[in-house]
């Protein structure tokens, strides 16, 4: 293998074996450094191919899909485009890692006959209850719908996963971290022994028809168990039989005013890896969730989702179980006043009175009416 380069000189073209590293021109007696540069498409380090340079953005975002790049870029000023966007990828890699992290995601089945009228408004709410109350970037916040122009963030399953995915991935102490899911949710029958119901809860992606439901152990398994000390997940989900839907082991129970034992049967342990867990779901494991318009006549909203927001922007301070108190007395308020009548596919089944209960769950005991709910 040769080598073939220009006298810095005379310009006389010359030819020298690979090894070499200068070359003395004949002609004008110059004596010429050889510099070899390496092909990006084929160098490797510790035994990885490292890509071209042309590839490092889609491979980042690659990277970024699959759970397996380092964290966006934190509070400190940036000029970067959303992630929303699938843009966020060239920060300076001296900038701090994202504190605040959200993944929001709408379903509105809009080429089903029962599609869904209020969940774009639900994650639209809920980003802006984000980025204006509890200081998350909009760069830092993933928002998935069926009105999105990029294909990569359509609430497919597979977008879905992805997404949880990065949500959590390289999650450090300080961290607060935000799903939030408003769309159709279903149950299905348990096979694993760990549920003392008998039945797991799902989540519906757009093409869940095809490709499957999600179902809660695999939501735990993806954005519950990772989390490591220090971290902070909340969970909001809108949607029927949304209970326990990341099957954390503590659940709330208002009436009685005391956490309840919600282990598997099974023995299996379903914790966190040092962090903590919340959810606040829209109805428990055998109810449905109902859209509206009553609450605001201007647009069709998820009920839970919509006094959840006006509650706490009224009240920044207020408590896990005085934020649980006030969903659950405005629903009911509502629901007496027959304001569901319209409400999602199940609840054709029964009527205009519905039976709508929010619940919260947690990886842990706490006192509800001394901690406040913060995102």
């Amino acid at each position: 293998m040769v080598i073939k380069i220009v006298c810095l000189r005379c310009r006389q073209k010359l030819t020298a074996p690979a090894y070499a590293e200068k070359i003395t021109c004949p002609q004008c007696g110059e004596l010429n450094p050889i510099i070899k540069k390496p092909s990006p498409a084929t160098s490797r380090e510790q035994g990885k191919i490292v890509p071209p340079l042309i590839g490092k953005s889609m491979e980042k975002l690659r990277k970024l899909l699959l759970g397996n790049t380092q964290r966006l870029s934190g509070s400190s000023g940036s000029s970067s485009s959303p992630p929303s966007k699938l843009c966020a990828l060239d920060h300076s890699v001296n900038q701090l890692p994202a504190k605040k992290r959200a993944v929001l995601c709408g379903v509105s089945y809009k080429k089903w006959k029962y599609k869904l009228k209020g969940t774009i408004n639900d994650v639209m709410n809920m980003k802006t209850l984000l980025t204006q109350t509890y200081g998350f970037l909009e760069r830092n916040i993933l928002v998935l719908t069926e009105e999105e122009s990029d294909t990569r963030l359509i609430p497919t399953k597979a977008n879905i996963e992805n997404c949880l995915k990065w949500l959590v991935n390289g999650c450090q102490k300080g961290d607060s971290l935000v799903f939030y899911y408003s769309g159709h949710g279903l149950r299905q029958p348990d096979f694993n022994d760990d549920e003392l119901d008998g039945f797991d809860e799902t989540i519906c992606p757009v093409d869940f028809l095809r490709e499957g439901m999600i179902v809660d152990n695999d939501i735990y398994a993806t954005i519950v168990k990772p989390l490591s000390e220090g971290v902070t997940l909340h969970a909001i989900v809108d949607a029927c039989h949304s209970g326990t839907i990341l099957d954390l082991e503590h659940v709330y129970e208002r009436d009685k005013g005391k956490w309840i034992d919600n282990r598997p049967p099974s023995g299996v342990r379903k914790k966190t890896s040092g962090g903590i867990a919340y959810s606040i779901s829209a109805c428990e494991d055998n109810q449905v969730a109902a859209d509206t318009s009553a609450l605001n006549s201007n647009t069709m909203n998820g009920a839970m989702t919509y006094i959840l927001i006006d509650v706490v922007r009224g009240n920044p301070d207020i408590t896990y179980g005085d934020l649980l108190d006030q969903i659950e007395t405005r629903i009911e308020d509502a629901n007496q006043q027959g304001c569901f009548g319209g409400s999602r596919i199940l609840s054709k089944l029964f009527g205009p009175n519905l039976s709508q209960k929010p619940l919260l769950s947690a990886s842990e005991e706490f006192p509800v009416y001394e901690r406040k709910f913060k995102l």
